[in-house]
């Protein structure tokens, strides 16, 4: 593509001899967190369904592959067409139901899986999740991947169960004091919410963020009505349920 073409040569430029000092000074580590933070950019734009957001971000993640791409060529040790044929490879590969003379699987994610398998030496099922995901995040992609191989709950009326006696569990842990013993069966609540979410086809990282946008709408609410370093929990508590009939009337 033409468009694409000239990127490159934009990134060409930029880290040039004649280009920007800043550009030029960036190494592959501080990408960390610029990718980072146009990741979570672009899912608030999604979030928003705002389409001239989601194409900015989309085009600044696209930028910064070409970029980081752009200091592995000057450091030989790859370029953007290897990154480019090695995604092109994996998903001809990966999809031989499409590319190849196979059947469509009963299970496309399974049959991913199996693929994976025979791909790599030493293969885990969970080695490759990054350790530095969001807990919450972590949890959804863990129960996720071991769902493919058929490790899942039969019944979501298990997992509710499940949840009960995770509270339950809670309670006696509370009242005996033992604070790790509290933190771990909190851990296990969470987890379980989050089969609970995954099973009915909702990301619950998605969800937590709702309810926190949520709160925090409801509690600018209160703040705006109210000197909340002096106004106490009940007149809170009334302004709070007044927010919420307007949100059910839709005002």
């Amino acid at each position: 593509m033409e468009e694409f073409s000239e990127l490159l040569k934009v990134m060409e430029v930029l880290r040039g001899d004649k280009g920007c000092p800043w550009d030029k000074k960036q190494t592959l580590k501080a990408f960390k967190t610029f990718l980072l933070e146009e990741v979570y950019e672009l899912i608030e734009a999604i979030g928003n369904n705002d389409s001239e957001s989601i194409k900015e971000e989309l085009g600044d993640i696209l930028f910064h592959i070409v970029f980081m791409s752009q200091i592995c060529k000057e450091e030989r040790r790859f370029e953007i067409k290897d990154v480019i044929n090695c995604a092109r490879e994996k998903m001809i590969r990966r999809h031989p139901h499409v590319f190849g003379n196979e059947q469509p699987p009963v299970s496309v994610p399974q049959r991913w899986e199996e693929i994976k398998r025979n791909e790599k030496n030493n293969y885990s099922l969970l080695s490759n999740i990054p350790k530095t995901l969001p807990a919450l995040l972590k949890a959804y992609v863990v129960t996720k991947r071991v769902s493919r191989v058929g490790f899942d709950w039969k019944n979501i009326n298990d997992v509710y169960r499940k949840l009960d006696e995770e509270i339950n569990e809670l309670k006696e842990a509370q009242k005996s004091g033992n604070i790790e013993k509290v933190k771990e069966e909190i851990g296990d609540i969470l987890f379980t919410i989050v089969n609970l979410s995954r099973l009915q086809g909702i990301d619950p990282e998605d969800a937590l963020r709702g309810t926190i946008e949520k709160f925090v709408n409801r509690f600018e609410y209160i703040q705006n009505r109210t000197d909340i370093g002096t106004t106490n929990l009940d007149e809170m508590d009334r302004l709070w349920e007044e927010i919420k009939s307007i949100e059910k009337k839709g005002v």
